[in-house]
């Protein structure tokens, strides 16, 4: 018992040790950091080994076991590998590293008591401290850009925490506990008197985990936090925080939702649509760490289908293929953890080089670093689900619970439900079109990956970089062990094993899935799909992004050569030169598809972004305002903003987490 409450709190009562020590004595910072992370996956390691065991002391409830075991040992494993890192990546920065370690200990407890947690309640207390703590990460360079980014993150967690509480409130009054071992029977007795009252509670309860997945709508903070957070921090959000989410999804399937197939097949839409739309943009992408941002939510797409399959299996009595959909989500989490800890940190080791994420700024970077080559090779190889590594058996898991699916479907043994109240032949047509997607999407991934390997590593023109090595040897450990763990895991007995231990049945379910004419077949398709997107439509990108370049280079330098009076005929000559010549349909593509992903990536900003130039426009014709209007100034202006963050952002985290966490105590007080 006390063993779990240290693994939680020892981590967060640690942060202002580290806090102090980085205003301090700085050289133990990271000393001090890398042992509190090494202590806590000892302890995890220690109590996993003790098997499976709750402890329920109000109002926490805590419990090893299945995946609760297994997301703490990655979590635990994942922060001590980002911390070692840390060294090297903070070596030339002292500013605000003591807050940055402060709060990455904190949040570290906070994710260790979510992926432990044995009712609902703890999982959200632990949830909503996460979000704020977090919230540091994005914030932590304080420019304009880390502003934003880190309050557009914050705004989305405040929001889904607000709504995830509302679910908890009616799964409370529905079925009278939040235990995850009692929810089962409860459904069963008082939950059928509100069955509405149930299916609201799994809508909201998807919405509030949702947002901190990173699930379409509420995607919005994912490519614009990763980019602007450190490269371990970005690690972490990528690899842990957005499975913190998943997990809150995943027990509402299990626990609360099981058997709802409209519940099903709406996460199933929204994961489709998240997928497709993250693998676009990170195809179109011109920042590294975007595009795996972007990546990271398209893979969040593919373990959302496999929740989906796993709800719509079990409402049709599949056991088989709910522990399909079941073996294939978890493993696929696992993988996409490893893999973006590997991505990440390679992206981290061309920032320390070369200051510089854009694709033209940082190419061929990688031509003489071989060992950085093979490690973000066998990271994006097991992204792609290429056979033999990682990602291809649990997206084989995923791709089989989705034909199974379809066969339910024509058989009639999935009942009707929202949004398209289709049975029998509609329905397993449908299902059919999603089967395609998510071949397709596979893919893209496949394409993008694919883009960022030649351009870092095979690019013709290498970028200037004067050090003869790219990093110490311990992130060069660091980095070539946590791909070769990527490359272990696409291992059938490894992998099976895995399944095993969470599902029960989910080691033959691997071994039966690994390497069969069909997984191979699909497998093949989609990587030629990816292949063919490659040489197509981003060669041709590419190219043009490339003579754009050229002629812009040219005109500076004819600009500098002549003078700058003497270029403005010869100029508007050369524009309308430019903008006589016809757009071929490949450019009228490409521009409807920019505009559609910029309407997507930006549109849940658009209400906020016209209330700020509204108030811009009436400044100017106005002198006198209200009190109201006066504060809405300040928050939606420039100006204001600037105010704001130059008072200390410190201090207002600190005072909101406080707010925040009295409301929250006396809500759960009220409740219990």
């Amino acid at each position: 018992m006390a063993l779990m409450f240290c693994i939680i709190f020892i981590p967060m009562l640690c942060g202002p040790v580290a806090y102090l020590l980085g205003k301090h004595r700085e050289k133990s910072l990271d000393l001090f950091a890398i042992l509190v992370t090494l202590t806590e996956l000892v302890m995890v390691l220690f109590a996993v080994a003790q098997h499976e065991f709750t402890v329920s002391t109000l109002p926490i409830r805590l419990e090893t076991g299945g995946v609760h075991s297994v997301y703490a040992v990655v979590t635990a494993f994942m922060w001590l590998w980002t911390e070692l890192f840390s060294k090297e990546y903070f070596l030339h920065e002292k500013e605000n590293i003591g807050r940055y370690q402060m709060f990455m200990l904190m949040t570290l407890g906070a994710t260790e008591g979510v992926m432990l947690s044995a009712d609902m309640m703890t999982a959200f207390v632990f949830f909503e401290i996460l979000s704020f703590t977090s919230f540091t990460w994005v914030i932590h360079e304080q420019s304009k850009e880390a502003i934003r980014a880190a309050y557009t993150y914050l705004y989305i967690a405040v929001f889904g925490g607000m709504v995830l509480f509302m679910g908890l409130s009616m799964l409370r009054f529905a079925a009278g506990t939040m235990a995850f071992d009692a929810l089962p029977t409860a459904i069963l007795t008082t939950g059928t008197q509100h069955p509405y009252m149930l299916a609201a509670s799994g809508f909201c309860i998807l919405i509030g985990f949702g947002a901190k997945a990173g699930m379409f709508p509420l995607h919005v903070w994912l490519p614009m936090a990763h980019p602007i957070a450190p490269s371990p921090a970005s690690a972490l959000l990528s690899g842990v925080l957005t499975k913190v989410g998943i997990y809150g999804i995943l027990m509402c399937a299990l626990f609360v939702v099981p058997k709802n197939v409209s519940f099903g097949m709406t996460v199933l839409v929204l994961g489709l649509i998240t997928m497709v739309v993250g693998a676009v943009m990170a195809l179109f992408s011109e920042n590294l760490k975007r595009t795996l941002a972007c990546s990271s939510m398209s893979q969040i797409g593919f373990i959302l289908t496999g929740v989906a399959m796993m709800v719509i299996c079990s409402a049709a009595g599949d056991q088989e293929g709910f522990e399909v959909a079941f073996s294939g989500t978890i493993l696929h989490m696992i993988s996409h953890s490893m893999i973006k800890l590997t991505l990440f940190m390679a992206a981290g080791v061309v920032l320390m080089n070369l200051h510089a994420l854009r694709l033209s700024e940082i190419r061929g970077f990688g031509r003489e670093h071989h060992l950085l080559k093979i490690s973000f090779a066998l990271g994006a190889l097991g992204i792609s689900g290429v056979p033999m590594f990682s990602g291809f058996l649990s997206k084989t898991l995923l791709h089989e619970a989705l034909t199974e699916g379809a066969a339910l479907a024509a058989e009639g043994m999935i009942p009707a439900g929202a949004p398209f109240y289709l049975t029998g032949a509609g329905l397993s047509l449908l299902m059919k079109v999603f089967e395609w997607i998510f071949i397709i999407s596979g893919g893209l991934t496949f394409a993008y990956m694919l883009r960022l390997f030649v351009c870092i590593f095979m690019a013709e023109k290498p970028a200037k970089n004067e050090k003869k090595t790219c990093m110490n040897p311990l992130s060069s450990f660091v980095i070539f062990s946590a791909s070769v763990i990527v490359f272990l895991l696409g291992q059938p007995p490894i992998a099976g094993a895995i399944a095993g231990y969470v599902t029960g049945n989910g080691h033959q379910m691997t071994y039966a899935s690994s390497f069969t004419i069909e997984s191979v077949i699909a497998g093949v398709i989609s990587l030629a799909i990816g292949t063919a997107v490659y040489l197509t439509v981003v060669r041709a990108v590419e190219k043009r992004s490339d003579r754009r370049e050229a002629e812009a280079k040219q005109s500076r330098q004819f600009q500098k050569d002549t003078g700058a009076d003497q270029t403005g005929a010869r100029g508007k000559k050369q524009t309308a030169a430019a903008g006589g010549q016809k757009k071929g349909i490949g450019s009228v593509l490409l521009q409807i598809v920019t505009m559609i992903l910029t309407v997507i990536d930006q549109g849940l900003e658009g209400p906020v972004m016209l209330l700020m130039r509204g108030i811009k426009n009436a400044q100017k014709k106005e002198t006198h305002h209200t009190r109201l209007y006066s504060a809405l100034s300040l928050i939606f202006t420039d100006k204001g903003r600037r105010m704001l963050s130059l008072r200390g952002f410190s201090f207002a985290l600190m005072m909101t987490c406080v707010g925040i966490l009295l409301i929250l105590f006396v809500l759960i007080f009220k409740i219990l």
